[in-house]
């Protein structure tokens, strides 16, 4: 269940040797008869060279292929960073090209992450490039591969591929990251592939509405990276394909969920948690208001440190929602954690010695703010010593 399942897509990943050790370099190819594309990019002024590049890439709605590389983000590199991009890129369809697929460089998505303010070691990225050219496969392998190769701190590789009910057209993905995620677009790194006939705009349409309700609402640490990209890629080569176009609908809850599946995963292999959180705003005024007081309950280091350490607090829960600009009545306020109504009506509710952390399980905290119909889910996780740890020595 792969980036591969998908009819009309081929992928490898390879070691190029950009990291220690371990596979470094992936690449994903579409072999069509479609060619739409769309994306969704970080938001984060220090946009990183690859960012730069595949803004303009997809401005036609089109890519043939994405090449992604760990090991080194090649962010604030300046123009050398941007033509080492480049590079890649032409070697991409080079490579390409001489197996005889007709491919342009401005065609080639290019996508990178790892440490910010290093230039990549291209003596090891370009043979890397043709060696993932030659390794590209349809079959199952090469896409768990390409996956593993986009890992840095990640612990595990996370793909996923659905179906819908009439056998109609497949969407698989795959994603990476484990820190510095937070929204602005996307929070990471993440390739979706689907063999449906949709157009580009309809593909771009329900790619920006799926991140909207995912990926944009994972926030495991409040940092956002120079780097976060989401690519869809469309094929149009599932066989029992309906030639006059996919129903919409249907495509957009499914894909929906693959992009549900993997924001989650990120979360659940977030650097250094113990508990993974679903903060839960509900009868909001709108739903942005749930989700601006969900984020300010996700982003608390009080908050998450009490979560750490089994404490449900709920005094840090809403004095961080009391910090936004939502509109409710603090004595209407209840907070319930793992399903017991700590605080009502902005006071003392239930004992919070009822408060149960089963080991492995989700942590589940709901704020009913009363003050309307709407609500949002915002996912992260607790703040650790583990995690302090980790990112303090990330570049030495």
């Amino acid at each position: 269940m792969t980036i591969t399942s998908p009819y009309g897509f081929t992928a490898a990943g390879v070691r190029a040797g950009l990291k220690s050790r371990g596979k470094d370099l992936a690449l994903v190819y579409n072999t069509g008869p479609l060619k739409h594309a769309a994306a969704v990019f970080t938001t984060n002024t220090f946009a990183a060279a690859p960012v730069l590049w595949s803004r303009q890439v997809i401005s036609d709605g089109r890519a043939d292929a994405v090449v992604l590389n760990s090991g080194g983000a090649n962010a604030c590199t300046g123009p050398a960073g941007f033509q080492d991009t480049h590079t890649t890129a032409e070697q991409v369809a080079e490579a390409l090209s001489a197996a005889g697929q007709d491919v342009s460089a401005t065609d080639v998505l290019v996508c990178s992450t790892g440490l910010i303010g290093e230039r990549l070691n291209m003596d090891a990225l370009l043979p890397g490039v043709e060696a993932a050219a030659a390794a590209l496969s349809a079959e199952e392998t090469p896409g768990w591969d390409a996956a593993h190769a986009i890992m840095t701190t990640d612990t595990v590789p996370k793909t996923i591929a659905v179906e819908n009910e009439a056998g109609t057209f497949r969407i698989g993905g795959m994603a990476k990251g484990a820190g510095m995620l937070a929204p602005g677009m996307a929070t990471m790194l993440a390739v979706i592939t689907t063999d449906a006939v949709i157009s580009q705009p309809d593909l771009d349409a329900a790619l920006r509405e799926a991140v909207r309700v995912s990926f944009n609402r994972a926030d495991s640490d409040g940092c956002m990276s120079t780097n976060d990209t989401v690519i869809a890629m469309a094929s149009g080569a599932h066989p029992n394909a309906d030639q006059a176009g996919v129903d919409l609908e249907e495509f957009q809850t499914l894909l929906t969920e693959v992009c549900m599946n993997l924001a989650e995963s990120l979360i659940n292999d977030a650097e250094g948690h113990r508990h993974v959180i679903r903060v839960t705003v509900t009868n909001a005024p709108s739903e942005e208001d749930a989700e601006t007081a969900a984020r300010a309950v996700a982003r608390s280091n009080l908050f998450k440190t009490a979560i750490y350490g089994r404490d449900p607090n709920w005094g840090r829960i809403l004095s961080a929602v009391g910090t936004t600009d939502v509109a409710f009545d603090p004595a209407q306020v209840s907070v319930s954690v793992n399903g017991v109504w700590v605080c009502r009506n902005g006071g003392i509710g239930e004992d919070r010695s009822l408060v149960d952390f089963p080991p492995g399980a989700q942590v589940e905290v709901v704020i009913d703010l009363a003050a309307g119909e709407a609500e949002a889910t915002i996912l992260t996780n607790d703040l650790t010593h583990d995690y302090v740890h980790e990112n303090a020595a990330y570049s030495t």
